[in-house]
């Protein structure tokens, strides 16, 4: 750690990394990565087929990305007193069964939604890592931190939206078809005007942040950010949508947010008892192992039941691809409360907490 500090709005300062933080230079070269093999597949005229890249979303997202979910709520209600813990959990089952009603009585408005909580998690999440480790002091507005969520977050659904139309429209009607086959159907007329108009207000969203971030302070924390708004672009653009957002979150979402963890770990103090306070490492071990067990449990108890009483839980999809559109709805729904109810909701600390 260097002694060099940054600010985020509402916290106090905290010393910020030099950059050398191996987690964020892992997520920087797992996207490159991904992005040169695809490139590599076109020049060579090689595609792969939808039900390939399903598979490889349906990796990403349930093996590898899952398990990063409910280790973030386990971090942030650790060292939370009992009272408080019951209260997230009610509130987060409600926000869930709040989300899951939307899609049976408007799906449409639900799929906007569930697009949102995307944009949410990954902009909000992205400035939260920014905050802990390059340092922010390009943004010093707040109009500026929620325009750089914005885009950060946005990359992950306007880029594709331009650069993949046919597939992200496919999933769409999918994931939609879910809980109701034709409710979709009204809007495909209006899908090139809204291409445009979001793909479009997406660049000119990303060209203001990193313009106006420039002019109000540059610096390294502004090149840190500039290029990594532009790679997450470029990602977007090369690899397939399907594959892109199933692997964005595991390698670059959830291994940045260990990135973070590890910039604050020694400035986060304990505000409360810790469930894993035990003296004998083999308890503190089991109670671990016990904790992420019942989420688990309790995440594919939520997804059965979705399953089960979802009218037509495939989308009319094959299994690979319809699978795809089942886990989308299902991981927007339980993002949902991710977002709102770990962070913006818990302003004490939040799953995404910077001191």
């Amino acid at each position: 750690m260097s002694g060099k500090t940054l600010t985020r709005l509402g916290h106090r300062s905290l010393p910020a990394l030099t950059g050398d933080n191996r987690f964020l230079t892992v997520s920087r070269v797992g996207l490159v990565a991904v992005c040169l093999a695809f490139l590599g597949l076109r020049a060579a005229g090689v595609s792969l087929s939808l039900s390939t890249q399903a598979g490889i979303y349906l990796f990403g997202m349930v093996a590898l990305n899952l398990p990063h979910g409910g280790y973030e709520h386990f971090a942030n209600l650790r060292r939370r007193e009992l009272d408080f813990r019951w209260r997230y959990l009610g509130c987060y089952l409600g926000l869930v069964g709040a989300f899951v009603a939307l899609f049976v009585v408007a799906p449409v408005a639900g799929l906007a939604l569930a697009i949102g909580v995307a944009v949410a998690k990954g902009g909000f999440g992205g400035l939260a890592v920014l905050d802990a480790t390059s340092g922010t002091d390009h943004l010093p507005a707040r109009w500026q931190r929620a325009l750089a969520a914005l885009v950060r977050g946005g990359a992950v659904m306007a880029v594709p939206l331009v650069a993949w139309p046919g597939v992200f429209q496919t999933f769409s009607h999918h994931m939609v078809a879910i809980f109701d086959p034709g409710a979709l159907l009204p809007y495909t007329p209006y899908f090139e005007t809204t291409r445009w108009v979001v793909g479009g207000g997406w660049l000119a969203a990303a060209l203001a942040h990193v313009g106006v971030g420039f002019r109000r302070g540059g610096g390294r924390s502004w090149l840190v950010d500039a290029a990594e708004t532009a790679l997450l672009g470029a990602y977007f653009v090369v690899v397939p949508v399907v594959v892109a957002v199933g692997l964005y979150f595991p390698l670059w979402y959830s291994t940045r947010q260990v990135g973070r963890d590890v910039a604050i770990d020694a400035a986060r103090g304990t505000g409360g008892p810790d469930v894993l306070d035990f003296e004998e490492p083999q308890r503190v071990a089991l109670a671990a192992w016990g904790l992420l067990m019942a989420g688990a449990v309790l995440t594919f108890l939520l997804a059965g039941l979705l399953y089960r009483f979802a009218p037509n839980p495939l989308g009319s999809a094959s299994p690979l691809v319809g699978g795809v559109a089942f886990w989308s709805v299902f991981v927007s729904i339980v993002a949902l409360p991710h977002v709102v109810v770990g962070d913006w909701l818990d302003r004490r600390q939040g799953i995404w907490f910077v001191p």
